[in-house]
């Protein structure tokens, strides 16, 4: 492991929740969900710092306890459901070079609300970034549903026409292109692909990391996690 290269892992975590109220410290299997995502970032030996960005005293009193670390408040106005995530990421990157006065190489992004993402998942997307010299990798998993076969759509006049047509037109999902679906899970960037772009997951340069089903769960409502609660009391015994 080379010391030299510098790698910052935020999670950010606001304290509103649309879906789930109180969502990222609701309790899972016995702690706060996002306590889940502090414990694995901790056992990645590769991460300079792990900075937890939120707009919550709550938050950032759980997150410290467990391992984390919260040098700085998100502002109010990078912490409301109408504003993307990245402005905020932008924010905890320039923050944490202030604090820590370190010029960050990649910046890796682990999404509370994803809590059965593995340690190899996490590295490897690290070793893709840096290894492969792309300028991002984003995770998904393959699609359930796939846009030439079985995903619909109801156009401005009502009619129901598959999503997306190429000729010819697939008869079976196996006869489609793969399709897959953003998990949330895990974003790495170059610093400079993070800062320069206004919305950076599909540049030039993006790698994809394809992770399995039983480990791309996306918490987003009470379903979600009962589900992902049966999940890792499965894998416990």
């Amino acid at each position: 492991m080379d010391k030299s290269i510098k790698i910052l892992c935020t999670i950010c975590a606001r304290a509103n929740s649309e879906g789930v109220p109180r969502k990222n410290i609701k309790e899972l299997s016995g702690k706060p969900l996002i306590v889940h995502t502090i414990e694995k970032a901790k056992k990645i030996d590769r991460f300079t710092n792990i900075v937890v960005s939120t707009d919550s005293d709550e938050i950032a009193q759980i997150s410290m306890r467990a391992g984390a670390e919260v040098p700085f408040m998100r502002p109010p106005e990078l912490a409301t459901s109408k504003i993307a995530k990245f402005p905020a990421l932008r924010h905890a990157l320039e923050a944490s070079e202030d604090v820590y006065d370190i010029s960050y190489d990649y910046i890796v992004d682990l999404d509370p609300t994803s809590p059965l993402r593995s340690l190899q998942d996490i590295d490897s997307c690290i070793d893709l970034v840096q290894k492969k010299n792309v300028q991002n990798v984003i995770t998904a998993m393959e699609s359930r549903k796939s846009p030439y076969f079985n995903l619909i759509e109801k156009d401005t006049n009502g009619k129901i026409h598959i999503s997306k047509s190429i000729n010819p037109q697939p008869t079976c999902r196996q006869d489609s292109p793969d399709c897959y679906d953003m998990n949330a899970s895990i974003y790495a960037w170059k610093r400079s692909a993070l800062m320069k772009n206004e919305i950076p997951i599909f540049l030039e340069n993006t790698e994809l990391y394809v992770m399995p089903e039983n480990r791309s769960i996306d918490i987003d409502s009470e379903l979600d996690f009962k589900f992902v609660e049966y999940v890792l009391s499965t894998n416990s015994k």
